[in-house]
């Protein structure tokens, strides 16, 4: 996969940063994206180190919520790079555990506006682009809570399920032009969008996944990188579970 260029979404931490590190690690050129800038400063200098064959690591600060400044950087990328070949729709959050009827209303919208919002503008001028340049690979970041019910959770479980559904009838619509449409959906991973729950719970947590323990970026991070790559070619409207067997109880 060298000589190609990759967007990650939310690049910093987490799923995002070990995904950059994996894809610089195979010769990808890799644009991270985010809202705190000093620490995706800080992520580059880590994921650098794990560059091959002269690929380049860069961040650009960009919120998936604004239109117009997801599609100045498609834009800008391939300005500098020439192409976006590959695109991780990473950055996420999850603000509240409540049950329906006690949830805040903003934070349901906050979610959605990052969660769906952020992801349709950049599958958006992602598919605009890669129609442009003969095809590409899309990975969305969903959740086993895109798949299931889970207590507690319900205005995040609808933005996820909705990624699903992004996912899904994208990929059937760009199949036949080059263009393969992805996503994961991950178990309970040591991410900062867990680290309170992990912090309260963790054996809890650990419990809910036959395999009896919490996931790590870098697992997650590999199956991307799987469905980006040429070994996946016959792949579309997969969604990927990641799960630690979650999924299969």
């Amino acid at each position: 996969m060298t000589n190609k260029t990759a967007l990650i979404t939310g690049g910093a931490t987490g799923i995002g940063k070990a995904t950059a590190k994996k894809l610089v690690s195979q010769g990808i050129n890799v644009v991270i994206t985010g809202r705190r800038e000093k620490l995706a400063q800080e992520a580059i200098t880590d994921i650098e180190s794990n560059a091959k064959n002269n690929a380049k690591i860069k961040f650009v600060y960009n919120d998936v919520t604004d239109e117009a400044s997801v599609k100045a950087l498609i834009e800008n990328i391939v300005t500098e790079f020439g192409s976006l070949d590959l695109a991780v729709n990473n950055a996420g959050i999850y603000n509240e555990a409540a049950t329906l009827d006690q949830s805040d209303t903003q934070k349901f919208i906050d979610m959605i506006d990052v969660n769906v919002m952020g992801v349709y503008y950049c599958m958006k001028s992602e598919i605009a682009q890669m129609l442009k340049q003969g095809g590409g690979a899309i990975v969305n970041l969903a959740s086993i809570a895109g798949l299931n019910g889970v207590p507690m959770t319900g205005t995040y479980v609808a933005t996820k399920h909705a990624v699903v559904g992004l996912t899904k009838s994208a990929a059937i619509d760009h199949a036949a032009q080059g263009i393969r449409i992805n996503a994961v959906a991950p178990g309970a991973i040591r991410t900062d969008i867990i680290a309170k729950q992990i912090d309260a719970n963790e054996e809890g947590l650990a419990a809910m996944h036959p395999i009896n323990r919490l996931g790590n970026p870098e697992e997650i991070a590999n199956g991307i990188a799987w469905l980006l790559s040429d070994e996946a070619s016959f792949v579309t409207g997969h969604i990927l579970n990641i799960d630690g067997g979650f999924q299969a109880k």
